[in-house]
């Protein structure tokens, strides 16, 4: 008997060191990495090598592949100078298969750990132009992402605009900024956004356009026909002044129905104003609202009725 255990033993010590010796065979020693790697999971000996395998997969549209690669790239040799590199084609990647927010944050590491990487301009553009998806609703926000704060057009042009203060898509973005607070309806926030390209980019060509959209929010935010008629003055003076300075411009056209149209709800809030004055009986007030109405805006309905309830008291005297 234990001779046959003594054979049975020498068999499976063989046997356990060729297994161990098969399994060594699939790892190796790597200096750059300091550690022992599986060629079939691990990166190339070198990131240069890496990067090549990542930049062969991207222009074979493999996106899935080249993503894959290029994150293995950066995680192994995140000191290589094609570091910075490979960072970027996480963004083009995550950009190719529309993952436009996380495309978004993979270029914002390249800024942040690569600020000197020769890719900067192009990702600033990048960003600036992912922001616009966002802005026009080509884009959705995926699921799977960190949770915002902000709407992702909102930090998106806000970012650019800290990248690169004085770049070509600085004054862009800053208008663009505010068309995004806009659409989220933060209207004092647009405004001050619309003000900052006037301020701080003289020179820009979305001068005329910020213009418009301030007096377009100063009209927003009158609140239709309230009482408190200040915004709506203010709103209608902007866009006369706009439309003065800019005659030939493409948004005057479009300026000149806003007047109207806000001319039409100052009338109708003077009228509504004189209405409340009659009801409380404080008729000499009433009296001056009906008044300004027909002076001010004699063309309109609203001047027709403040002329009949005029007409009125005078019979209830």
């Amino acid at each position: 008997m234990n001779k046959y255990k003594a054979i049975i033993l020498l068999l499976t010590v063989c046997l356990s060191l060729g297994v161990v010796n098969k399994a060594r065979a699939f790892w190796i020693w790597t200096p750059e990495t300091k550690r022992w790697i599986n060629p079939k999971y691990s990166p190339k000996e070198n990131a240069k090598l890496q990067l090549e395998v990542v930049e062969k997969y991207y222009k074979n549209k493999q996106y899935p592949q080249a993503l894959t690669e290029a994150r293995r790239l950066v995680s192994y040799y995140p000191k290589a100078r094609e570091a910075a590199e490979g960072q970027y084609y996480v963004g083009l990647c995550l950009e190719a298969l529309s993952k436009y927010y996380d495309a978004f944050k993979a270029y914002q590491l390249v800024i942040d750990k690569y600020p000197f990487s020769e890719r900067i301009s192009e990702i600033v553009k990048r960003q600036y132009d992912i922001g616009g998806f966002f802005l026009e609703g080509k884009a959705v926000q995926s699921i799977d992402s960190v949770l915002l704060g902000d709407e992702p057009a909102i930090e998106i042009f806000k970012k650019v605009i800290d990248n690169a203060p004085y770049s070509e898509f600085a004054s862009a973005s800053q208008y663009k900024l505010g068309l995004s607070l806009l659409t989220a309806k933060r209207f004092y926030e647009a405004k001050d956004a619309f003000q900052n390209v006037i301020d701080d980019y003289p020179n820009s060509e979305w001068i005329e356009p910020a213009k418009y959209q301030i007096a377009l929010v100063t009209a927003k935010l009158s609140g239709g026909f309230a009482y408190d008629q200040d915004n709506t003055v203010s709103a209608r003076k902007q866009f006369e002044d706009f439309v003065k300075v800019h005659p030939d411009a493409e948004l005057s056209q479009e300026a000149k129905n806003k007047i109207s149209q806000l001319k039409l709800e100052e009338a109708e809030g003077n009228f509504n104003i004189a209405r409340f004055y009659e009801k409380q009986n404080a008729k000499s007030s009433a009296k001056l609202y009906y008044q300004y109405v027909i002076e001010n805006f004699p063309e309109s309905n609203w001047a027709k009725k403040a002329n009949e309830r005029l007409l009125f008291m005078e019979k209830r005297k």
